[in-house]
């Protein structure tokens, strides 16, 4: 072989990114048209393909479906042998094909048309038998393939999965589709866990420690060593959070004095500890641990004490 693994694999990501840019100028009067159709759209969103541009269709589908736009894949054989009901009357079809001429395509058209659904093509050839019967036409036309021998799909579907992540995001942004609308459809997993968990999810289990200003040294001492989380609270008689002591202080504390038997938790404490509301999302918690380098936050509601959150408690949600 005269060519080394890498100038192949360097030639293919080069031709696969030309692919790529070369969609900006098809991004044009038919393509807004074809997004605001299918945000005025009552029904649903049906996909559908052969081959390579059937897997292609599938994931448009997924990414569809998660952004608040309701999708489903048909095949475009098995649609003119009986999956043709998938289509109902308010339904808009999206048929995707490189080039726009296969056996299957050319029967599935004309029945998408006597039903009376709008039809969109996203095709790779403007002269092919579905881009001249479409209603509107994407063109996801590429100059070659990354196959040595111009055949085996690569750059055309890269195309075709480009167009339709560019139509999944237009609409997202027509529909002001935002994180609580994302969280809906992404319950499980760490995505999830990122746009619906919030702070009072993880704490209230955790040990509350704290400890009255006038406290001695030894109490705070015995406080968070009882309660395991490296920190205390300070708080006044009504609950008020006034401070915070953590492990770092009291070394610090024990380094720099002798004379510790007439120490207070208000001799040590830092005034101005970091805390969140219970509210909050646990994200922003992890946000601001790591902006401040620290391991745990007070949680307070309404100026009150609650409790502690500590980094440990994200890690074992797989936040981190």
């Amino acid at each position: 072989m005269n060519v080394s693994v890498k100038e192949i694999a360097l030639r293919t990501i080069r031709l696969e990114a030309q692919s790529v840019s070369g969609l900006a100028s098809y991004i044009n009067e038919s393509f807004e048209k074809a997004v605001y159709v299918i945000a005025r759209c009552k029904g649903r969103i049906v996909m559908s393909g052969v081959g390579k541009s059937g897997v292609i269709a599938q994931k448009i589908v997924a990414t569809l479906n998660s952004t608040g736009s309701p999708s489903i894949f048909m095949h475009a054989a098995d649609a003119i042998h009986g999956d043709l009901g998938i289509v109902l009357e308010d339904d808009i079809v999206v048929v995707l094909s490189k080039s726009g001429n296969s056996p299957e395509i050319k029967v599935l058209v004309p029945l998408i048309k006597n039903f009376g659904n709008i039809l969109i093509g996203i095709v790779g050839n403007m002269d092919s038998f579905l881009a001249t019967h479409a209603d509107i036409v994407l063109n996801t036309t590429v100059e070659q393939e990354a196959c040595p021998n111009n055949l085996a799909p690569t750059t055309s579907t890269t195309a075709q999965l480009v167009m339709g992540d560019a139509i999944a995001v237009a609409l997202m942004e027509l529909k002001g589709f935002g994180s609580n609308d994302f969280a809906k459809f992404h319950p499980g997993g760490t995505l999830g866990k990122k746009l619906y968990m919030h702070v009072e999810d993880l704490y209230s289990l955790n040990e509350k420690p704290k400890v009255l200003p006038n406290q001695s040294l030894k109490e705070v001492i015995i406080e968070m060593t009882k309660k395991r989380l490296g920190a205390t609270a300070v708080v006044d008689e009504q609950n008020n959070l006034i401070g915070i002591i953590t492990d770092g202080d009291l070394r610090r504390m024990l380094e720099q004095n002798s004379d510790i038997e007439k120490k207070q938790a208000k001799d040590i404490m830092t005034t101005t500890p970091k805390t969140i509301t219970a509210d909050a999302l646990a994200v922003e918690a992890l946000d601001l641990m790591r902006k401040k380098e620290i391991t745990q936050l007070i949680v307070v509601e309404k100026g009150k004490y609650s409790g502690f959150i500590h980094l440990h408690d994200l890690i074992k949600e797989g936040l981190i």
